[in-house]
This record gives C-alpha cells, sequence and structure tokens, in this order.
C-alpha cells in the first residue's frame, strides 16, 4: 500500500493514522474505530502507540507495514464520553515502524 510521505496515505485510505493534540480527542478517534497515532518515549526511546478498537483494521496496518502479528497487544480502554470500558487494541511503534514526526 502506497503512502504519502508523512504516513498518512489517502484521506479515503481506511488505514490512515491521525495524531491529536488532546488524548481525549485521540481515545474518541480510536473508541470510534479510527487509527490513533499517540508518540511518547520509553526511556528516552522514542515510540508510539497505534491504538483502535478495531482489531482488523490494526492487523490490516500491521500487514501492510510489515509488524509481526504477535505483537499486536490488546488492552481495555475507558470511553471518555461514557466511561465505559472497552476492547481495544494497540501496536508498539519503535525504530523502523515508527513514523517520521511531520
Amino acid at each position: 500500500m502506497n503512502r504519502d510521505a508523512d504516513g498518512l496515505g489517502e484521506r479515503d485510505d481506511p488505514l490512515r493514522w491521525r495524531e491529536f493534540v488532546l488524548r481525549r480527542d485521540g481515545m474518541i478517534h480510536a473508541m470510534d474505530g479510527g487509527l490513533w497515532l499517540h508518540r511518547h518515549t520509553w526511556f528516552d526511546t522514542p515510540m508510539a502507540h497505534l491504538v483502535c478498537t478495531n482489531r482488523e483494521l490494526l492487523l490490516a496496518y500491521g500487514a501492510s507495514v510489515g509488524l509481526p502479528v504477535h505483537r499486536l497487544q490488546v488492552k481495555p480502554l475507558k470511553d471518555p464520553r461514557t466511561g465505559e470500558r472497552r476492547d481495544a487494541w494497540h501496536w508498539d511503534l519503535v525504530g523502523r515502524f515508527l513514523p517520521p514526526i511531520v
């Protein structure tokens, strides 16, 4: 799958991830089935979580960039709109899998 230099792909690309200034907005996007890229550091190493409630969409993204399926992690998250816990999955993206900051 072709990706633009910023990693976002075409606007209608279902594997297009988004970043948000506010964590709450990213959580809502992920709860609605979108791909949320959440950057952070771990022991001074830049990384990100790619989060979504749609496991199949995350698996498709992983296949498109060469992530091994066994690295997909499940972690229930609280929907900020309702307070209800929902199943969600994420990839840990680090090294060559971490999209550049644009």
